[in-house]
């Protein structure tokens, strides 16, 4: 989604992501790497007690997997500005396949750049969304002729 410059955006443009399926590799490479082993995550047998009835991924490792689902390109992204607004609506189980869909909702205009944020939705493989939030992504404009 994010491979035009500034100018390009219109509120409303929509986009999206291809699919990937959350593994149980995914979750202990994610504990390990960030070091949260919260059972929930981590420990099946103390999962099973919980409303979950099993283990659920990370909030932040679904974050970070929809991140790496948007298409961020180089010369036209220049950073990554931030997010509002996340919410993380629904588990995400080992097994769930996620997409992300995003509709830019409003632009700011920078000087040499500007600000494009955009509603994101991570659903899963049964059209429920899994987190929602706003990305803010700070956009080149259009180099001068």
């Amino acid at each position: 989604m994010f491979d035009k410059y500034f100018e390009e955006y219109q509120i409303g443009d929509t986009w999206r992501s291809r699919g990937r399926t959350i593994t149980e590799s995914d979750l202990v490479m994610f504990a390990a790497w960030s070091g949260d082993w919260y059972p929930l995550h981590t420990d099946q047998e103390w999962a099973k007690n919980t409303q979950f009835g099993q283990r659920i991924a990370h909030g932040l490792l679904i974050l970070s997997a929809s991140m790496g689902l948007t298409h961020l390109e180089p010369g036209r992204v220049v950073a990554f500005y931030g997010i509002d607004h996340l919410r993380f609506v629904r588990p995400t189980y080992i097994g769930d396949t996620i997409h992300v869909e995003m509709e830019v909702a409003s632009k700011q205009d920078k000087g040499e750049a500007g600000i494009v944020a955009s509603h994101a939705t991570v659903l899963n493989q049964d059209g429920n969304p899994v987190l929602v939030a706003t990305h803010k992504l700070l956009i080149a404009k259009r180099p001068a002729t």
